[in-house]
């Protein structure tokens, strides 16, 4: 892969270093949403089958979420610099005007195939411009290079709009975790997992 990326809006797409885990951190990743997905579940796994329902549902007033700030270590950077670091994960990051307004952290497993999507974020006031599909791409082209057959993710069922923006990035629901959040600020929230191929 050659880096850095560049894109016809201005924006430049570059492996991170080091020196972006303090803006990688203060990222503001929050969102709002005037609709949340709903999961309930029917049967009771046995006799009469098991089977989980998924639909979007507005809410009044709208959930607006913000996610307390992660650390970002040099190993977040992985891949980043010389042959020292782990040849099987990245951090992408997106910058406009020099200023970071979106990053992916992804990881590859081999004993799967999969290309696990860690994080991808961009700021509020840099979306819609197509920042996510283009950190998600380099993160598919990095897939390829380690022969991975598929991409995959964890997201809320609140966050409404990144589940359409995955979809729009070809991105299918392939699993559930009613449980995961449990004990987290995030309790009663449901883990949606989505992938899509990367082939």
């Amino acid at each position: 892969m050659t880096t850095p990326h560049g894109s016809a809006d201005g924006i430049v797409y570059r492996l991170a270093r080091p020196e972006d885990a303090g803006a990688i951190e203060a990222l503001d990743s929050s969102f709002t949403t005037p609709t949340v997905f709903e999961v309930t579940a029917s049967g009771d796994g046995f006799g009469d089958g098991f089977g989980f329902l998924l639909r979007e549902v507005p809410v009044d007033p709208p959930v607006h979420k913000a996610f307390p700030p992660e650390e970002h270590d040099e190993q977040g950077f992985a891949g980043a610099r010389g042959p020292d670091v782990d040849a099987d994960a990245r951090t992408f990051v997106a910058l406009d005007g020099g200023e970071l307004c979106g990053f992916a952290a992804v990881g590859y497993a081999a004993w799967n195939r999969r290309l696990t999507v860690e994080d991808i974020e961009v700021a509020p006031g840099h979306r819609g411009r197509g920042i996510g599909s283009a950190l998600m791409e380099l993160a598919a082209e990095f897939a390829r290079e380690r022969g991975a057959e598929h991409l995959w993710l964890e997201v809320s069922s609140v966050n409404a709009p990144a589940v359409h923006a995955y979809r729009r990035m070809g991105f299918t629901f392939c699993g559930l975790d009613t449980a995961l959040y449990g004990g987290t600020p995030s309790a009663g929230e449901r883990a949606l997992f989505m992938s899509r191929p990367c082939r």
